[in-house]
């Protein structure tokens, strides 16, 4: 007997997995193949590190298609070698492998008809077709060609199957087999997971569909890179997306107004700096929290309260959504985030007019900056979908010695890094920063210990040293000739961990500042008007005096006569639109209530006592969400296609 004795078993398995992956990649080429003018490469040796990017997306949907098989030829059964049993795993095999394989065809054609890879979007479509058997039929029929294809793979790929073969052979059960076999399997089991994820790093979230444009260098590749099946079980949950007809469209020009054209100032150019701090929520920042008289109170950001000081800054502000990319989304390109995310969705692969386009067009040099390794979050993957001409994480750092053994560089030298990069640029350059450091384990470097108040919770001093960054990144800033002509922005992505207990209160859920700093000190004071991330987009258009159409759901925050000030997220499993006074609470297609602006928790519901601002913010609500779906689906993100 062997001295591992399912060493065979094992290598056989290996095998069959590799089969997988092999025809994934021919597939793969085929489907170049079919489409060589829609997925643009300078010279076809592009193809091959493209390619190599592929495997990772490879290895999340063959490990879905096969995690039964998996489990099966693994489990210490004893009687794993028999015909019958290796019989039943090879039906299992090509049954769930063929229909996975098989969703990759259907993109060699109907690509050229919807430029995206299939989604479960793409399904249900289908699903509400009435005459499934004669598209199928006429699919037949014109696209023959494919079937072949098809079928011509999977028939190799039996064959090629049965060169490799279990060996039978009478195992005894004993407890070297049975803990060999144990081991062995929650090895693998291991790997798989981090393989389903996409890498075994520590991260928020598995790897999904935006995740592919990391590593392309012009938007179309990125479904070089995937495969269809991936892109189908990534947005399995993810399709919230659907468009609704509640209101006529001139209700929703009128009280919504898509297409912001602003002229209420003189054309300029300056630099425009966007600081996204991570988890630093409204709670933790003193200046944001007077008007609270919360018994107690101390915050942790004493730089940001100096700042803020000479800043125009809004102490009723808002995340339009819950995760860092959500941020992301929504402070750049105006495009908040729901029940799923918009970069999670089938959607976000089309051209977006934002703050990166915008800027781009009118000679702006533009950078994104992210501390953690290439691709954390999304953040690359939808840094090239806006298009920004340079991104700078981790790799781009090349100093693991500042690496906080979690999730990135050091806020401290990281921002002092964005100050020399951004310092050497020809301006006017627009360039944001992400930090890292606000994030749990909330630790702090060895040399500060000890420097930050601690707090109540974990997060305090990781606010405090976050803060402390900032305040040497201005100190250095303010040294160089781009700074005095420069529009800061300061705002977090999401809130996060909550001491006080107003804090607990429905409104204060996901609540951030929001701060625009100019050395001029050009804008100041403070707003308690209701204010979001998706209103720093047309805010800053406003600044500097951009004078053409452009697609936002926010508004200025320096005024806006057509639409008042607002809030539009979503909390406790509900939309909710925040204006005037009250707050609406919509189900999807009606309101379910209405509570006054003073009752934080939500507790009286005003709904049988509707009034005429009731009424117009139920319409309001109605509008938002009728054009938010219409033009993400249809593909309607800038003015132009309005």
């Amino acid at each position: 007997m062997q001295r591992f004795p399912r060493f065979n078993e094992y290598k056989v398995l290996a095998y069959r997995i590799f089969l997988a992956y092999l025809f994934y990649m021919v597939v793969r080429f085929l489907f170049f193949a079919y489409n060589p003018n829609l997925i643009r490469v300078e010279s076809y040796s592009e193809l091959i590190p493209l390619a190599y990017h592929g495997l990772a997306f490879d290895t999340t949907a063959i490990l879905y298609a096969n995690a039964l098989f998996i489990v099966l030829s693994l489990l210490p059964f004893g009687v794993n070698t028999r015909k019958s049993y290796q019989l039943g795993l090879k039906i299992l095999y090509f049954t769930t492998n063929a229909l996975f394989y098989a969703l990759n065809f259907v993109d060699l054609v109907y690509y050229r008809y919807s430029f995206n890879r299939s989604t479960r979007a793409s399904l249900d479509i289908l699903e509400h077709e009435s005459n499934k058997a004669a598209l199928m039929g006429n699919f037949l029929v014109n696209y023959w060609h494919v079937f072949v294809w098809f079928f011509a793979l999977l028939f190799l790929w039996i064959y090629l199957y049965g060169k490799q073969k279990v060996k039978p052979h009478q195992q005894k059960y004993t407890l070297k087999y049975f803990f060999a076999s144990t081991a062995t399997f929650l090895l693998v089991c291991v790997l798989c997971v981090g393989g389903i994820r996409g890498d075994f790093r520590k991260s928020t979230r598995p790897i999904n569909m935006i995740d592919a444009n990391r590593f392309v260098t012009d938007a179309s590749q990125a479904d070089f890179v995937l495969n269809t099946p991936f892109a189908v079980i990534r947005t399995w949950n993810a399709n919230t997306f659907k468009k609704v007809n509640l209101v006529d469209k001139a209700v929703v020009d009128s009280l919504l107004v898509p297409i912001k054209h602003y002229r209420n100032r003189p054309k300029t150019r300056p630099n425009i700096v966007v600081l996204i701090l991570e988890s630093f929520g409204r709670e933790y920042i003193s200046a944001f929290n007077t008007h609270e008289k919360i018994p107690g109170y101390r915050g942790y950001a004493p730089f940001v309260d100096s700042l803020a000081q000479h800043s125009l800054i809004f102490t009723r502000g808002y995340a339009n959504g819950y995760k860092s990319i959500h941020g992301m989304s929504s402070v750049l390109s105006g495009i908040p985030s729901f029940k799923d995310a918009f970069t999670s969705s089938p959607y976000p692969k089309q051209k977006i007019e934002s703050l990166v386009s915008i800027l781009k067009s009118e000679g702006y040099d533009t950078s994104f900056f992210h501390g953690a390794p290439n691709g954390s979050m999304g953040f690359l993957g939808f840094s090239n979908i806006l298009g920004f001409d340079h991104y700078y994480g981790k790799n781009e750092y090349g100093n693991d010695a500042d690496f906080d053994g979690v999730w990135g560089i050091w806020d401290e030298p990281f921002f002092q890094y964005f100050n020399r990069t951004i310092s050497a640029k020809k301006q006017p350059f627009m360039a944001t920063l992400f930090s890292v450091s606000s994030h749990e384990p909330y630790v702090v470097p060895e040399k500060y210990k000890g420097k930050f108040p601690k707090g109540d919770i974990p997060i305090h001093q990781t606010i405090g040293y976050t803060d402390y960054a900032l305040k040497q990144f201005f100190k250095a800033a303010q040294k160089q000739p781009w700074y005095s002509n420069t529009i800061f922005v300061l705002v977090a992505d999401h809130d996060n961990l909550i001491h006080y207990d107003l804090y607990y209160n429905d409104q204060y859920a996901h609540t951030v500042p929001i701060l625009f700093y100019t050395p001029g000190h050009t804008y100041q004071g403070v707003s308690r008007d209701w204010a979001q991330q998706i209103d720093i987009f047309p805010t800053l258009m406003d600044m500097i005096g951009y004078d053409k159409p452009f697609r936002s759901w926010g508004r200025s925050l320096l005024g806006d006569p057509k639409v008042p000030p607002f809030v539009m997220r979503y909390s406790s499993d509900v939309y909710q639109m925040m204006s005037g006074n009250y707050i609406c609470t919509f189900d999807g297609e009606k309101a379910v209530g209405f509570y006054h602006k003073d009752d934080y928790a939500l507790k009286t519901n005003l709904i049988k006592q509707r009034n005429a601002e009731m009424n117009q913010l139920e319409m309001r609500c109605k509008a938002f969400l009728q054009d938010y779906m219409e033009r993400i689906i249809d593909k309607k993100l800038t003015s132009k296609s309005n």
